[in-house]
């Protein structure tokens, strides 16, 4: 079928196509951010990747919720998206030697992921609720919205400071 590893025949097969996105990359995220984390120089920076790091502990939480409410096995599939982006971000991170620009580096890579995860949540809620899983929307609202507050302390720390020390 192209853009997915299997035939797509309902919308709740394509709900749980993007939830196993989601949570596949979720997981890589979780195991990202300690790196991202460790290679910050601005001290609210670092403290930022490291209060995610918890949030999307929860979030994954959440997703194995709706995963069981949805009566479907807990599983990831690959996530080429989420798979680029970081490494994307890992190589400029890896090249970028003045600190200033590598916490503007870091951020730009860090709202490249948020993006990415508020699309993912923002449809899986649409579809959610178009098939009547209001528990299951509640849910992923949820993570939807720690990832658009995540987004926004991005950019204020981007324009409290950062972007202009990197410049």
């Amino acid at each position: 079928m192209g853009w997915f590893s299997k035939d797509i025949a309902t919308m709740d097969d394509l709900f749980v196509h993007t939830l196993q996105d989601i949570y596949y990359a979720e997981n890589q995220i979780k195991k990202a951010l300690p790196e991202m984390a460790t290679k910050a120089t601005s001290p609210a920076l670092k403290q930022g990747f490291e209060t995610h790091l918890r949030e999307t502990e929860g979030h994954i939480g959440r997703l194995r919720e709706v995963f069981r409410l949805h009566g479907v096995e807990e599983q990831g599939i690959n996530c080429p998206a989420i798979d680029g982006i970081l490494e994307e971000a890992n190589d400029v991170a890896s090249e970028v030697q003045d600190k200033p620009v590598l916490d503007a580096a870091l951020i730009a890579a860090a709202q490249a992921v948020e993006h990415y995860e508020i699309t993912r949540y923002g449809t899986l809620v649409a579809w959610a609720k178009q098939l009547g899983r209001e528990d299951c929307a509640a849910l992923l609202k949820q993570n939807l919205d720690e990832e658009a507050a995540t987004d926004e302390k991005l950019t204020q720390l981007a324009m409290d400071g950062i972007n202009r020390k990197a410049a």
